[in-house]
């Protein structure tokens, strides 16, 4: 229903992303949790480069309904994704403002101060409220991970059983959801990390950058091991020449 002014019956448009806070005042819980939730962003971001229908985001406010919006008594998930959209800048996520899509996953990164609501309220209202169709919870210092899948019929979470790998399958994406050790932003730990169907991890553009590097290294190594081989038979060639005279059709003569 749309706002009502209280002196009139004109009703009024609900705010939008330029008049709603975007900020909900609530830091990352460590370094350790805001590395992973901009190598998550970052990693499907490159990976979807070229596509105007995905929006990926994390820290941002989800506004759903006119209660929740005059009250700002919602925090915004940690990493979520919406497929079938329009790629923009946005301040926040009001449904309103996006034709009623809401997110199609959220990722929650677990902490001893936020366990209890991502698993309690967060869940219920993205299941009940939001019918978000994946969940999945991540504790970036045990490395614990949990996925869930929306039931419809009852609007609650089911487990989604690992794989024997310990990955998950993401069928909204199609990609999977593993744990692998690396380096990101000068931290060696384990990562949530985004594996596509051929088992390959998608590559942050650091990664991306050290692979071309290394790619063009290879490719110096490569040409200058040609080189030097062919000196070397230029030189046996002109050994030989010099002892037996010049090949038969070697152009002399």
């Amino acid at each position: 229903m749309p706002f009502q002014s209280e002196n009139s019956f004109i009703p009024i448009p609900p705010p939008g992303e330029d008049e709603l806070p975007y900020d909900d005042g609530e830091p990352m819980e460590s370094e350790r949790h805001l590395a992973q939730m901009g190598l998550l962003i970052e990693a499907l971001q490159l990976f979807w480069r070229d596509r105007d229908d995905v929006y990926v985001a994390g820290n941002m406010a989800i506004y759903f309904s006119e209660l929740q919006a005059k009250k700002n008594d919602f925090r915004g998930p940690d990493v979520f994704v919406v497929l079938d959209t329009n790629r923009r800048e946005r301040k926040s996520w009001v449904v309103w403002q996006e034709d009623g899509r809401t997110p199609d996953v959220v990722i929650e990164l677990l902490s001893e101060s936020t366990q209890a609501v991502d698993r309690g309220d967060k869940m219920r209202i993205y299941a009940k409220l939001l019918h978000v169709p994946e969940y999945y919870l991540f504790d970036p210092f045990s490395g614990e991970l949990e996925a869930y899948a929306l039931d419809r019929a009852t609007r609650s979470y089911l487990p989604m059983p690992p794989e024997a790998n310990g990955e998950v399958v993401s069928a909204c994406l199609g990609l999977r959801l593993g744990v692998r050790h690396g380096t990101y932003r000068g931290l060696a730990v384990d990562w949530l990390r985004w594996i596509d169907t051929h088992g390959r991890v998608l590559p942050t553009g650091e990664e991306q950058a050290r692979a071309a590097e290394e790619q063009a290294r290879a490719a110096e190594e490569q040409a200058r091991a040609a080189g030097d081989e062919a000196k070397r038979l230029a030189a046996r060639l002109a050994a030989y020449e010099k002892q037996f005279g010049p090949l038969p059709g070697g152009g002399s003569g």
